[in-house]
């Protein structure tokens, strides 16, 4: 039977872009294809699990929003586990970098991306780590029909909110577990 690394399961409130503020489990599996010098994320560590482990653990707690995050979790994710996790009731979000393509069985693709290439076949929400680049380019190449700017650490908000302005099409995303100490 396969295995997965997962790194943790855990329940909080979505604490980025579109679902901010909404109840979720978090499945943060291990391992990552990208190196992003500001990443905050412990990835490395898991526990190897088959789907359902992972499918009862998720299903564990009250809320039926599951947020697939990683590293870089469609390195993993596929549709044996989806299948397994959707069966429980579940509404399934992944957190991307857009290198890879999107199991038909997810929900939601908020992609953050980060260096090409790009593989992602689908986009939800795209959420950018604002830190002066282009992002009119990216946005180009990876359209969404919806837009977040989200500051680089919370280190250049002031920045990131003066180009939002002048560019209204895109909205704030804050890292708001963080301001609200939470997971």
């Amino acid at each position: 039977m396969k295995k997965y690394r997962v790194n943790e399961i855990f329940y909080s409130l979505q604490g980025e872009g579109f679902y901010t503020g909404t109840p979720a489990v978090f499945l943060r599996f291990a391992g990552c294809n990208r190196a992003c010098p500001f990443c905050d994320t412990d990835f490395k560590n898991f526990t190897a699990m088959d789907a359902d482990e992972i499918a009862e653990a998720v299903a564990a707690f009250p809320a039926r929003h599951l947020v697939a995050t990683g590293g870089e979790p469609l390195l993993q994710l596929d549709s044996d586990l989806l299948r397994a996790i959707k069966a429980r009731g579940f509404y399934v979000q992944v957190e991307t970098n857009g290198s890879m393509p999107v199991p038909p069985e997810v929900d939601w693709v908020t992609c953050s991306p980060k260096d090409a290439p790009w593989e992602v076949n689908r986009i939800d929400e795209l959420k950018i780590v604002y830190q002066g680049q282009d992002v009119e380019q990216t946005a180009s190449l990876l359209p969404a029909p919806r837009l977040f700017l989200q500051p680089c650490s919370g280190v250049n908000v002031a920045e990131t909110v003066e180009y939002i302005m002048r560019h209204p099409r895109w909205r704030l995303s804050l890292q708001t577990h963080k301001l609200i100490d939470i997971r």
